[in-house]
């Protein structure tokens, strides 16, 4: 009898099971935001050096796919049924590779696991990235460093953006985040190509 009662527990909450896992995939999938890589109008000058770009390192929840959003001072949250194509690091890595391709640098330029030996790294963070409400503006801020082969800093600077926009949908929020990040991205490939 008991035996038999413990059965019909474990179909019951079987059942349930099966009907969390029914709704939870009946929910509507994220849309999905990607970033560009801008063209660079003055032409950055050639680089003697070879430049490995490695991925940013950025805190949670910046080292994520979600688009993020600060409310205040302190508080972040994200935007509802949004995400970026990738995890923003390799997001942004792709692109500021893209943005010396784009200003014709390509021969200068690798990644980790392209087996180039490099002549200078350039390792960066994301500080932010996000969309802020009080300001209704998103804001960009990335902190760059070139070191040499035995990771002494070579040179070292902060680029910042800053675009209009609202964190009410994921179309304007990645509009807006995308347009400051074009911005930063110019600015690190004319500085980096102007020190190697």
């Amino acid at each position: 009898m008991v035996r038999r009662r413990g059965l019909q527990i474990l179909r019951g909450s079987g059942v349930a099971l099966s009907l969390m896992l029914i709704s939870a995939c009946a929910a509507p999938p994220l849309a999905t935001f990607d970033l560009s890589a801008p063209t660079v109008q003055a032409k950055a000058r050639q680089m003697r050096a070879i430049l490995l770009v490695q991925e940013p390192i950025a805190s949670a929840p910046l080292d994520g796919d979600r688009i993020v959003v600060r409310v205040g001072g302190t508080s972040i949250a994200v935007v509802k049924g949004a995400q970026w194509a990738d995890r923003l690091p390799r997001l942004l890595q792709n692109r500021l590779i893209q943005t010396f391709e784009n200003a014709q640098l390509t021969r200068s330029i690798s990644r980790p696991g392209d087996g180039i030996a490099a002549d200078r790294s350039l390792a960066w963070e994301i500080r932010r990235f996000e969309v802020q409400t009080e300001e209704a503006a998103a804001r960009v801020e990335v902190s760059v460093k070139i070191l040499d082969p035995s990771g002494r800093v070579v040179a070292a600077q902060i680029f910042s953006a800053s675009a209009p926009g609202s964190a009410g949908e994921g179309a304007a929020a990645s509009a807006a985040l995308n347009e400051a990040s074009n911005d930063v991205l110019r600015q690190i490939v004319a500085w980096a190509s102007s020190r190697l």
